[in-house]
């Protein structure tokens, strides 16, 4: 009987890779992947179901957009014990959070080991090496913790080796892209006020991406047509303008006739009638 362990699965190819050489030193894989409500990285939770299909693996997702996963994993960005980097991104932090979670998973299952996909200096905050002895310990992890990219001898920033041995294996994998949305530095400003809030819903989470923010994100104007749909659906008052032009959501009754004078200064057409819902 396979001996089993855990890896933790963004989607993105570094992990993937990490499935393949844990499957090849004999281990029966159960991955792991943290839907985080600021992004996962360079996938979703979608990319890392597909792969686990394609290699016959059992996935279990920690969906951290919504409960009590929320409301902790919002505690650590408000007072990340080992700091932020350029914006309100506590990576270390971040880290060190899902592998308590996946401690916990783990021990509940007999599981001794787990696996990421981490590269030595391959992300300046929480891949250098002393961020990454950190991440062992205070995870609690230790040495059950594995990175069976860095035992082959891979490092830094190129992905050539990592590309070569996609290849080896034949596994496809996304571009790297999108990303964290703590790392926008033009949204610094509604997350710190996002995290001002005393009760964050997944609501709260979502809208931090869309729209024109005014009032500490208390009015929201959609963009497009698209966004102003998304708008329509929320909870909260709304305000739609019957000729083309934004839809607004807001917070409080009181923020109406600023609305409306913000949807007719980013209205292309004079707005004469609005309707209201709540």
């Amino acid at each position: 009987m396979k001996q089993k362990a855990i890896v933790m699965l963004s989607g993105g190819l570094d992990s993937r890779l990490a499935v393949k050489l844990m499957q090849e030193r004999g281990f029966e894989v159960i991955a792991l992947h943290f839907k985080l409500p600021f992004g996962t990285g360079c996938c979703d939770e979608n990319y890392s179901f597909n792969f686990s299909q394609l290699v016959g693996i059992k996935l279990k997702i920690f969906d951290c957009t919504k409960g009590d996963l929320l409301k902790e994993y919002l505690d650590i960005i408000r007072k990340p014990k080992y700091g932020r980097g350029a914006c309100m991104n506590p990576c270390i932090d971040c880290r060190i959070f899902m592998l308590k979670k996946a401690r916990e998973f783990a021990d509940r299952h007999n599981i001794k080991y787990i696996a990421t996909g981490e590269v030595l200096d391959e992300r300046p905050m929480s891949q250098n090496a002393k961020a990454m002895k950190i991440v062992e310990k205070e995870s609690g992890l230790n040495e059950r913790l594995m990175r069976p990219l860095c035992d082959i001898g891979i490092r830094g920033r190129s992905r050539k080796k990592q590309i070569a041995l996609a290849k080896k294996f034949k596994i496809s994998y996304p571009n790297p892209g999108g990303g964290c949305l703590l790392c926008e530095k033009e949204l610094k400003e509604r997350i710190k006020s996002l995290l001002e809030k005393k009760n964050v819903d997944e609501q709260d989470v979502r809208l931090i991406n869309i729209g024109r923010h005014f009032e500490k994100s208390k009015i929201i104007l959609g963009k497009n047509k698209k966004e102003n749909e998304i708008l329509e659906k929320m909870k909260g008052i709304k305000i739609i303008p019957k000729q083309p032009g934004p839809t607004a959501l807001i917070e409080d009754k009181k923020f109406i006739e600023k609305a409306k004078k913000l949807i007719q200064k980013y209205s292309k057409h004079k707005i004469t009638e609005f309707e209201i819902k709540d």
